[in-house]
């Protein structure tokens, strides 16, 4: 398999993030400049993200759009859209890296499938995941967003559904959320789930407002 093969290229877990423990330009500068799943990418490689030391909020999310790869910009996209307007943030505080992280948990876009985006390449996250974490030390909050990344960041949490998983949002409040995909494609979720407008969101924003400050 090709992921098996990737993984043997570069270093993986533990290895790597002692690799990069002291040299974070170096882990940016390698991230960004990745080709491990080139030949999986109908677009080829450009890993996106957002990435500051100094933030405290960090978004987890799954992986680029189309629109995305096209701009290089992440959640430059109708989800973006609605999930600024969920953090209350505008525009120009969601693209500060000094305010947010993003960190999906494959950096490219991995291409389309029958029912919208393939799912995240698998090599990219055991990769780069753990040492770009590790340069985070003051993290305050975490927002989990699909289920790729509840995985990596909730692995206890498996066997549950989106709804509840969601609406148990006090478990590890007030450090980490779980989050439904902002997408246009969550319509009917949200209409089904008022509650999640109308008492958890206010909650959501009134902490990033305050960790923003």
């Amino acid at each position: 398999m090709g992921s098996h093969k990737a993984e043997a290229e570069k270093p993986a877990g533990a290895e790597s993030v002692k690799r990069y423990a002291n040299d974070l330009p170096r882990l940016l500068v390698d991230a960004r400049a990745c080709q491990v799943c080139a030949e999986y990418l109908p677009l080829g490689p450009r890993p996106v993200f957002q990435f500051d030391p100094a933030v405290r909020i960090l978004i987890a999310s799954q992986a680029p759009g189309r629109k995305v790869h096209e701009t290089g910009l992440p959640f430059n996209d109708a989800s973006g859209e609605r999930l600024r307007s969920w953090l209350g943030v505008r525009r120009e505080q969601f693209y500060d890296a000094q305010q947010f992280a993003i960190l999906p948990m494959g950096f490219c876009f991995p291409g389309s499938g029958r029912s919208g985006d393939l799912p995240p390449r698998p090599e990219c996250a055991p990769l780069w995941r753990q040492p770009l974490l590790h340069h985070l030390p003051q993290l305050q909050l975490t927002l989990v967003i699909g289920q790729y990344a509840l995985a990596w960041h909730l692995p206890e949490w498996r066997g549950q559904t989106l709804t509840d998983k969601v609406r148990d949002w006090h478990s590890h409040w007030p450090s980490l959320l779980v989050l439904p995909h902002p997408s246009p494609r969550n319509n009917l979720w949200l209409k089904r789930n008022p509650w999640f407008e109308d008492t958890l969101l206010p909650h959501l924003r009134a902490r990033v407002e305050d960790i923003l400050k």
